[in-house]
């Protein structure tokens, strides 16, 4: 996930695939009677999506055998219509990754971003939702653009994207925390300006915490001149998400994108969002860049990502 994580995709240990491989196993449970319809769709057991997820809530939990959260929410609707029952298994972002490249699940979802890297080893539906850069501020506090964060004290997890963002920014100092939690507990007690999380981590803590004092904001996503001048600010901007699949799921893709971009239409993306906090505006409106990226990569020539209000 780019969201919060580095670009290069870790490898998967041995003991890391031999446990996926073991949830992977087909049960006495899968679905004895499976239209055909829903055969041709080429799941790993007919009738059953196998999911890899790791714990993130408010995008990714399971709960008594279900994904919940923003994510979760999506691909249940998406599989209650094309008659599938969700399986899920729970692993870390590397065997999300790594469970999908190999086939041994034929799913991930959880805000993975869509990269021309990680396209040429899978398969990603049209976006489920975009996300924003946003920032977690004291209450009070107003930040729009870089400029506005010169010389500032700014906050992200290791590892993150933004760790390379934020020391590009001239006169900031970077703060680097192992979890979130450290990155809300400073900011609440002022020795950072900004954190820099996923959006929905943010607007959860504003809810969960209220001690802590703090707001959401989206920065304005830094120009082109000024990503061409300081390639790092490139993960201050928006990214779009996706689901991953293998690059067999052919089929399966193009049915699941084709009911991620029919709940755009019909609202139920913007109610999903909603119902985690999020602002439909930042979430289900693609930047500028969203379609030329995957413009004759992974999709046709005059392919349009799904928005709403068109």
């Amino acid at each position: 996930m780019i969201r919060a994580r580095s670009l290069i995709s870790a490898l998967l240990t041995g003991a890391l695939l031999s446990t996926v491989a073991a949830c992977g196993s087909g049960g006495g449970d899968d679905p004895k009677n499976v239209s055909a319809k829903t055969a041709a769709l080429g799941t790993l057991t007919p009738g059953v999506i196998k999911v890899a997820v790791e714990p993130y809530a408010p995008y990714t939990t399971v709960r008594a055998g279900k994904i919940v959260g923003l994510d979760g929410d999506i691909l249940t609707a998406v599989a209650k219509k094309l008659g599938l029952r969700i399986k899920p298994q729970v692993t870390d972002f590397a065997g999300m990754l790594a469970g999908v490249q190999s086939r041994r699940v034929d799913i991930t979802v959880g805000g993975v971003a869509w990269s021309a890297e990680r396209q040429k080893q899978g398969l990603f539906t049209d976006p489920p939702y975009y996300s924003p850069p946003a920032m977690a501020v004291r209450d009070g506090k107003t930040y729009k653009t870089v400029d506005d964060l010169k010389g500032l004290n700014l906050g992200t997890v290791e590892g993150y994207v933004w760790v390379k963002s934020i020391q590009s920014v001239p006169g900031a100092k970077l703060h680097a925390y192992p979890d979130a939690n450290g990155v809300f507990d400073d900011l609440g007690a002022g020795r950072i300006d900004v954190g820099f999380l996923d959006p929905l981590l943010i607007i959860a803590a504003q809810k969960q915490r209220p001690d802590l004092k703090i707001s959401t904001e989206y920065l304005t996503p830094p120009t082109a001149a000024e990503v061409k001048a300081k390639p790092a600010y490139q993960y201050f901007q928006p990214y779009q998400t996706g689901f991953y699949l293998p690059k067999q799921a052919g089929k399966l893709e193009k049915a699941i994108s084709a009911q991620i971009d029919a709940m755009y239409t019909d609202g139920e993306m913007a109610k999903l969002v909603q119902k985690y906090g999020g602002d439909p505006e930042q979430f289900l409106k693609p930047a500028a860049d969203v379609a030329t990226a995957r413009r004759g990569v992974d999709r046709p020539a005059n392919w349009t990502p799904p928005s709403i209000g068109k």
